[in-house]
C-alpha cells in the first residue's frame, strides 16, 4: 500500500514495477545488473477520487501518456531498492500535487500610477530614439 494522504491509498497491485538496465556510464556493472526501476500506474483503473484523476489527466505532465498511464523511470541510485523507493516517492508527490485544489485566479487591472509610469517610460524611450537620428525635428 502506498499512502498518499489520510484519505487516499494506492494498493500495490495497481502499481507495476519492473527492473531494467540503467543508462549511461558505469563500467562493466551497468551491463550486468538491472538496477533502474520502471514504474507504470494506470489512472483509468486506479482507485483514486474522480477529481484527483481528472486533475492528473488534465495536468499535461510529460510522465502521463495519452492513454492515461503514469510512467516513471528511476535510475539515480546504484541499488534497485533505493530506485524503487524513489519511483514510489515520485508517484506519491505527483498524486499529492493533484489533491490540492488550485486557487481561482482573480484578474486585476493595472492602477493609475502603473499606467502613468508605463506612458512616461514610452515617452522617454521615444525621445532617446529621436535623439539618435541625425536629422533635427
Amino acid at each position: 500500500m502506498v499512502r498518499i494522504n489520510d484519505q487516499i491509498t494506492i494498493p500495490d497491485d495497481e502499481i507495476e514495477l519492473s527492473a531494467i538496465r540503467s543508462q549511461g556510464a558505469g563500467g562493466q556493472n551497468v551491463n550486468k545488473v538491472a538496477t533502474a526501476i520502471h514504474l507504470r500506474f494506470d489512472l483509468h483503473s486506479a482507485c483514486l477520487p474522480e477529481t484527483v484523476r481528472q486533475r492528473l489527466l488534465n495536468s499535461g505532465d510529460s510522465r502521463i501518456t495519452a492513454d492515461g498511464v503514469v510512467v516513471i523511470k528511476a535510475q539515480n541510485h546504484r541499488t534497485q531498492e533505493k530506485n524503487r523507493a524513489e519511483a514510489i516517492t515520485r508517484l506519491r508527490d505527483l498524486v499529492l500535487g493533484a489533491t490540492r485544489v488550485p486557487r481561482k485566479r482573480i484578474p486585476t487591472r493595472p492602477g493609475r500610477a502603473a499606467k502613468q509610469k508605463r506612458l512616461e517610460a514610452k515617452k522617454k524611450r521615444g525621445q532617446l530614439k529621436k535623439l539618435r537620428s541625425g536629422t533635427p525635428d
